[in-house]
Order: C-alpha cells, then structure tokens, then sequence
C-alpha cells in the first residue's frame, strides 16, 4: 500500500477521546484524521465535527465514536475511480487528503493534497463585501524594545509584519475591504501600505487617545451595514473564515467570538475534599482544558450604536451588555495550536517557530 507511513501517522483509534483527536490533530498539522478499528480503516474525523461536538456541549472525555458522520456523509474515493476523478473529488472538497476504499472497505491507497497539487492552496469558500475591522492601535508594551522603534502591527511574522500577514489572509477569501484603528505610531504603518501594497483598500481610523479593545468602534457607525470581522492584530487564527460566519449566521448569533482550546497539565496531585477536609478524591497531575478568547469575532453592524462615541470601552463590554439583554453571543471553537498569539515575548517566539511548522509546504513522511 502506498503511503502507509502517512496512513499511520493520520489515524487515531475507534475508542479514543474527542481531546485526544485535537491533539493528534495538532501535533500531525491536518485538521482530518483516518478512524480505524481493529487495525482497519472505519471512519473519517474532522475539525469540523470536533467543533459541532464542543457546541452541542459535548464533554472532550467523550469517545470520538460518538460523534462520527455516517458513512454517507463521508467523502472518499473509491478504488475503481480514475486518478483525475480522485484529483477532481479532492478540488471539489478542498480534501486535506483523499482516502481511497476498495468495494470491501479497505483502505488501498490515501492521496495528499500536497503530492498532488504541490504548494497551491486549497480554494476556500469566498465571503465577498464581508468588512474586516483590525485593532492596531495599542502600543504593545509587552513586546518592547521592538515595539519602541515599530507599532506592534509592523512586529515581522515570517517574512511579513504580522498585520499584512492577516490582511492576507482574509484576501484569500474575497475580503477586500479593510478599516484599522490605529493610534501609536500609526504614520508608520501608513506609509508601509502606502508603499508595499499601495493596491490593498484600506481605510484608517485614527484613535486621538486610547479607546480600549472596543471604543474606536464606534467611529464605524453608519459606515458598516453588513456582518463583519473583527481582529486583534497580534494573534493569528489558522481556521477557515467561512466555517466561522457559517455558524455565526445559522445561529443567528449576534457576536460570535472565536476560542481556542488550550490545554495545562498541573504538576502536582491534586486534592479535593468535603465536609471536615475528609478526602473525596485524589488525581495525579491531572490536565485541564479551557476556552480562550482569541481576539477574532464576528459582529453585527447594529451592535456600534450601542458602543458610546470616544469612550474607553472594551469588547467585554459589548459582550456583556449583550449578555445582559439575553442577546445571543456564540463561542466557535479551534484546536489549541490553530491560534497562535503574538503579544508577548515568550509566546512570540513560540509562534514564529509554530508559524513556521505550520505553514512551510508539508512533506511526506
């Protein structure tokens, strides 16, 4: 069989748990992994059903078996189908890698989009006149001395300052129209667009003092009359856009904000006791998971007239105020190494090695 090292590599067994599918999902940098049973191919697990998993509220401890498509949902080519049809069935699906099954469900042979279609990216669905909103306007004291000289949004990632490199990434999609909030330093990064990506629209919003993650906002009324996104500049969410406006919108959700799951182990035993501090139970370095607030969502424009006009205001506000009115806030969840934050030092270094692993063209292993 070809590529059965690959194979191994990308297959998680039938009784593993859904946190252990994120990690494997993590660590291999494919957001779609082979279920197999018994040592045979059985099934196909995605990002996408892990994140309905964690929506619908279902604990990570739960086997993934709980939550696989039925076969008929599943795309994967069969053996008597052509090469092209393979290669075809692949664009059609923007497949990470095509599965190929043979009439007594075996699998015979797996093809990786990266064999196939070499360094060309995978066609994700377009969301055309979708505005994206990027905070840029902070002095990011956290990454001084750097950030002394250049405004944290110019702060380089890869081969590229990390505020291009978002930009970027929302043009692969079809979003073409951009408003930053910039404040520190901001004649910098004007001139850097003005002259390195003269082409790109970009429409600035210049903070006269410091408004917090969410006043500048409201320099936007009645400037935005459609859904739109809003980043942070110092973080990068490796997802694809159009998943997360898809659940916006069929949620109807108000404010969606993207989490990331990540993950501590304690070193320690811990403790938990009752009445009296009698022990009830005791776990060795025991691991937790949490959600955390990435810094990207997704808004509704009728959300700035509630944000007050050059006020210090924060998203949490926002987030709040909805809450407090029982207006829906939707939470879409990524994978751990999805997100990759830029704000400090420690984590920057991190994320520049990450973001080279994650985004060199992949090899066969």
């Amino acid at each position: 069989m070809k590529n059965q090292n690959q194979i191994n590599i990308l297959s998680i067994a039938y009784g593993s748990s859904i946190l252990e599918a994120v990690k494997q999902m993590d660590e291999v940098n494919y957001k779609l992994l082979i279920v197999t049973k018994e040592g045979r191919y059985y099934s196909l697990i995605s990002i996408g059903d892990i994140q309905r998993a964690i929506v619908k509220q279902i604990p990570l401890e739960t086997p993934i078996e709980k939550v696989l498509r039925n076969i008929d949902e599943l795309t994967v080519a069969s053996s008597n189908q052509s090469f092209a049809e393979i290669k075809s069935l692949m664009v059609k699906h923007r497949a990470e890698f095509m599965p190929v099954i043979d009439s007594a469900g075996n699998l015979v042979n797996l093809y990786l989009w990266e064999d196939i279609f070499g360094t060309e990216e995978r066609e994700n669905k377009k969301l055309h006149n979708f505005p994206v909103v990027i905070m840029a306007g902070g002095k990011g004291t956290r990454l001084q001395p750097i950030t002394n000289i250049i405004p944290k949004a110019l702060v380089p990632l890869g081969e590229k300052p990390m505020v291009e490199e978002i930009i970027d990434r929302f043009l692969a999609i079809g979003c073409t129209k951009f408003y930053l909030t910039v404040n520190y330093k901001y004649e910098l990064i004007q001139q850097y667009f003005k002259t390195q990506r003269p082409e790109l629209d970009i429409n600035y919003i210049i903070e006269d003092k410091f408004l917090g993650t969410a006043g500048s906002l409201s320099y936007l009324k009645n400037k935005l009359n459609n859904t739109f996104f809003l980043h942070n500049c110092d973080i990068i969410v490796d997802q694809n856009y159009s998943d997360i406006y898809d659940y916006h919108a069929d949620n109807k959700n108000e404010l969606t904000i993207v989490s990331a799951l990540k993950h501590y182990k304690i070193p320690y035993g811990t403790l938990i006791t009752g009445e009296n501090g009698l022990l009830k139970s005791l776990e060795e370095k025991p691991e937790l998971t949490f959600m955390i607030n990435t810094g990207l969502y997704i808004l509704e424009p009728s959300l700035l007239n509630q944000i007050p006009s050059n006020e210090f205001y924060h998203i949490t506000d926002l987030i709040n105020q909805i809450k407090d009115r029982n207006g829906k806030v939707g939470v879409f969840p990524v994978s751990e190494k999805s997100w990759m934050d830029i704000g400090v030092w420690e984590e920057y270094d991190k994320t520049q090695q990450l973001f080279k692993e994650r985004f060199s063209p992949k090899k066969n292993t």
